[in-house]
């Protein structure tokens, strides 16, 4: 995985990064929390016609909970079990910026299920088929191509698992909060 260093002030990387509050927080409620990452499970399945008694959908649950576990022991400052924009922001500044990679290995059990749900064919994530989960996970519509296409770096219409954890990796760290 290629290592990122963030290249901007402190005040721009906490807009940036609040700008990524709003994406985890599925419900809109103004905390992120367990459930939010069950919603964001629920979805997929459903989106990709995957029942939740499946090992497929048994490991996007288990994903999902080992990602909030990861997220709330980073963020969770007072223990309530909701994090606040405020926490998000804090606890992904002080923890993140030096070591990017560590945010996503917290997500690597959910990517990796995700990635198992999304390859129907087994020969990796089609675009269209990042699309769909880009797009179930609340990036704007008219994102979700270009997401896509950027995930796609080598043009195969074939996106690995390590293509989207350095990806994901890689959208913390940006400069710009709408960069793909």
């Amino acid at each position: 995985m290629t290592s990122y260093a963030p290249r901007m002030d402190s005040a721009e990387y906490e807009r940036k990064i609040a700008h990524r509050f709003a994406e985890f927080d599925q419900d809109g409620n103004g905390y992120i929390d367990r459930a939010d990452f069950s919603k964001a499970a629920a979805a997929l399945l459903a989106e990709f016609g995957t029942t939740a008694r499946s090992d497929k959908g048994q490991a996007l649950y288990s994903g999902a909970e080992a990602f909030w576990q990861g997220m709330a022991g980073i963020a969770d400052v007072d223990g309530d079990q909701r994090v606040s924009r405020q926490e998000f922001v804090t606890g992904a500044v002080k923890r993140l910026r030096d070591n990017p990679r560590r945010f996503a290995e917290i997500a690597r059990p959910f990517l990796h299920a995700v990635v198992a749900i999304a390859d129907e064919d087994g020969s990796g994530v089609t675009r269209a088929g990042a699309e769909r989960v880009l797009r179930v996970l609340g990036v704007d519509t008219d994102r979700c191509s270009a997401v896509a296409a950027a995930l796609d770096s080598d043009g195969d219409d074939r996106i690995s698992e390590d293509q989207i954890l350095e990806a994901f990796a890689a959208y913390y760290v940006t400069s710009e909060p709408d960069t793909p």
